[in-house]
């Protein structure tokens, strides 16, 4: 198994443990590649959901930008809640887990089609 491979898995151990949420490991794989080489760094392949920035950054480019929903308030509250499922005092949110959350929340799983 190579290294994205070890990624996926600790994502799906995340869902399952820390949001209580079975994961479709096909979507999880798809949304983790869609990622890119951010889920190799330290720094980018978490969200830093204490900073404003960051979660406007998870706004603008993966929710308007990939997912091609319209921005409003609904955005903002489906970020919040995701943050509240992974649990506001978890250090580390990998990216690839809140994307996926979020993909799941507006039932977007088509883009990864």
């Amino acid at each position: 198994m190579g290294k994205r491979d070890d990624l996926i898995a600790q994502y799906a151990d995340d869902l399952k443990n820390k949001c209580g949420m079975t994961p479709d490991m096909n979507l999880l794989t798809k949304v983790t590649i869609g990622c890119g080489p951010a889920i190799y760094d330290a720094d980018a392949s978490t969200v830093a959901s204490s900073q404003p920035g960051e979660l406007e950054t998870v706004k603008n480019n993966f929710l308007i930008k990939k997912l091609g929903l319209a921005d409003g308030p609904e955005l903002d509250a489906a970020i919040a809640k995701v943050v509240d499922t992974y649990g506001k005092s978890e250090r580390n949110k990998y990216r690839a887990v809140v994307y996926y959350m979020l993909t799941k929340h507006f039932g977007k799983e088509s883009v990864y089609g």
